[in-house]
Order: structure tokens, then sequence, then C-alpha cells
């Protein structure tokens, strides 16, 4: 195993110094929401779980089922567990994401098989097709930064090899392909709602489940292995038959979420304004290119801005000399111990851009303006 290199990191950015990476997109109603449910009975999972549930259902997922739980890691762990994975199973997933996406599995004793990937920071298909053996159950892609997957591939990879498909999308709620949006059509997805995604609650997550015989399980699995709906009808006696996990939403994430809910149109669109603007004023600037900006087949949702550039740590420094926040938020998981380290060459393709890629400031507080200001800083060179 190599030593790993020093990342290329400044201390977090005060707001009052310029203009920071990342910043919460509270609405507008989120406190008199919380204040409304702090004066019921129900603080904990109660009826506005179900509300939320139902609209971001609606809105996002149908066909397929929305379960809302504590965090994102929750929903994978019970994608995971209701994709019946169990230990000594296979799962290929990508190298490069949030350490969430991969660390259920050693909760599970599941072996992560990683793929490469692609020229824009999601999974390489190609490497995908070629690391599937018979034990092999599932993969698990990411919409990195918000910009779908190639997923017809991915889901004939699953059809030819009866495995699940597993999306962890939180990064692109909002996000299309061709047409229909992510969550609406893989056996399993997970949306988060940690506190700097498109929707927060504080922190929380959906799973999405196509395969609706599954959704009482999950339900049960999301509350100790206990079936709530006889619990609170009076049936106290019920069995546990399986090891469940506590993994619920409460009512006060969830009214904080139904408030978001109301805004998301506004908000998704405001942040794609910010990264087609990105894209138009960054496409001539030397030593930069902003990944992902060439898709017309699938709908970005615009969570991180992205780019691969020339001198990263040069251009870092350059930035933050001029009250902008930049850094790299997600790193390829070989790096880290528990995933058993690196081995040099493995992965060419995160080899070729780990020094390279580059997220700069995108979320509901960023102006247009404050777009331009940092074009022009961009073109002045590093």
């Amino acid at each position: 195993m190599t030593a790993e290199k020093p990342m290329n990191e400044f201390p977090v950015m005060d707001t009052n110094d310029g203009i920071v990476l990342f910043h919460p997109n509270i609405p507008a109603k989120a406190a008199l929401n919380v204040a409304e449910v702090l004066n019921t009975r129900w603080i904990g999972q109660g009826p506005r779980v179900d509300e939320f549930e139902q609209k971001f259902e609606q809105k996002f997922t149908n066909p397929c089922k929305s379960l809302a739980v504590g965090s994102g890691t929750d929903a994978l762990h019970l994608a995971y567990l209701l994709a019946g994975l169990k230990e000594g199973d296979e799962v290929i997933a990508p190298v490069f994401t949030c350490t969430a996406t991969n660390i259920p599995f050693h909760y599970m004793g599941v072996k992560i098989v990683f793929a490469d990937v692609d020229a824009n920071l999601n999974i390489d298909v190609k490497h995908v097709a070629e690391l599937i053996t018979p034990k092999t159950k599932a993969i698990v892609c990411v919409h990195y930064g918000g910009l779908p997957c190639d997923m017809d591939e991915l889901w004939e990879l699953g059809r030819k090899h009866n495995l699940a498909i597993i999306e962890d999308a939180a990064h692109a709620v909002g996000a299309k392909y061709k047409g229909q949006y992510i969550g609406s059509q893989s056996d399993f997805t997970m949306f988060s709602f940690q506190a700097i995604k498109h929707i927060t609650t504080g922190d929380g997550g959906m799973l999405v489940v196509k395969d609706k015989s599954l959704v009482e399980k999950a339900k049960r699995l999301r509350w100790f292995g206990i079936d709530r709906s006889s619990k609170q009808k009076g049936i106290w006696e019920n069995d546990i038959t399986e090891i469940g996990y506590k993994y619920q939403m409460t009512d006060i994430a969830a009214s904080i979420g139904l408030a978001a809910l109301e805004e998301f149109d506004d908000h998704l669109e405001h942040r794609q304004k910010l990264y087609r603007l990105y894209c138009d004023l960054l496409k001539d600037v030397k030593g930069i290119r902003v990944i992902g900006s060439e898709y017309t087949d699938r709908e970005h949702a615009a969570w991180l801005l992205t780019a691969e550039v020339d001198n990263r740590e040069n251009l870092m420094k350059h930035l933050r000399e001029h009250g902008i926040e930049s850094g790299q938020v997600h790193y390829r998981n070989d790096k880290y111990s528990i995933f058993g380290g690196r081995t040099p060459g493995k992965f060419p393709k995160m080899d070729a851009i780990e020094d390279r890629y580059l997220v700069l400031p995108l979320h509901a507080k960023v102006t247009e303006e404050d777009v331009a200001y940092i074009a022009y800083i961009l073109k002045k060179g590093w």
C-alpha cells in the first residue's frame, strides 16, 4: 500500500470572508412547520412522515414507493438488506463516492468490488461489465454531483445477470434520465436530506423501493422489526421475526422536508441556472473543464459544480486569495484503510483525475453575480 499524498485542503471559510462552498437551504416555512409539530402529540414518526413520503413519492418516485428514514446511509443499508445481500456476496460499487455508499457493506460482511470512474466521475459502466462474477449480486451507482449515470447500460447488465440495481441519488433529487425522474425506475434508490442537500431535514433520507411486496418488510426493518401498524391498533403481542433497526424519520424532520418540497422547483431552477451560467462563462477558459456539461439525454440536478482543472493547488490558493472557497468534497474510497487501501494502477481513470477535480460554490445563497465574479477570477489565470 502506497503512502497517501496530502489533499489540497484549506480550513473552512467563514461566510463573512467571501463566497462559501456550501450553505444550507432552509425553506421559508420550515420554522413554522416545526413549531406546529412541537405543539402536537407526535414529534417522532407520525403523520407528517406519512405526508412527506406521499408527497415525495407523487412528485419524484411514482410508481416506486418512498419510505422516509433517519439518513441516506440508513436508506442504503435497508436497500442492501432488502436486495437480499448476505455475507460473502459481492457488490460492484464506485471507487469514487461518499464513504456512506460503501460503509454499510462492512456491517453485512459483503465484499465490495470497486469500479473505476468515467470522465465525469460517475461509475464506468464498461469496467462494471468486466467485474461481474457468479458471486456478484448487485450493482450500486452514484449520480455524482447530480449528473445521472449511464442507466440504460446498467439496467441491461442487471437484466442480463439478474442483479439488483441500486441508485445512490444523494446528489440527484430532481435529476432526470431520458425524461424520467431518478428514483422512479430502479430496484432501489436512496435520496439524502443531509444538511446541505437540495432538500434538508437537518439529516434524513428516503428509501425508494420498486417491488411493492418489500414495502412492509422495509417498514419493519426501519423500526426494530416491529409491525408498527399492528402495534398502534392495540395488538401488543405481535412477534418480532427479523432483526430491525432504528432508522425512522421524525415528524420534526418531515415538517422541514414538506416545506422544502413546496419550494423545490424554484430552488432546483436556481441551481440549474447557475450551473448553466458556469458552463457558459468557463467554456473557453484555459485549464478548466466543467464536468458533466455535455449531455442532452439527462437533466443535471446541479448539486455540485465540479471542474477538471490544471494546477489545482495553485488554483485553490488563487480562489481563496479572492474570497472564494473551493474543495474536493468526496475522495476515492480506496484511500481509506477500512477499504483495504489503494493498489497502484488498478483504477487508471481515477488515478488520472484524482489531482485534477475541484468543486466550486453552487447553492441557494450563490447569485448569478457571484458566478460571474468567480469566472472573472478564473479567467485571470492561476
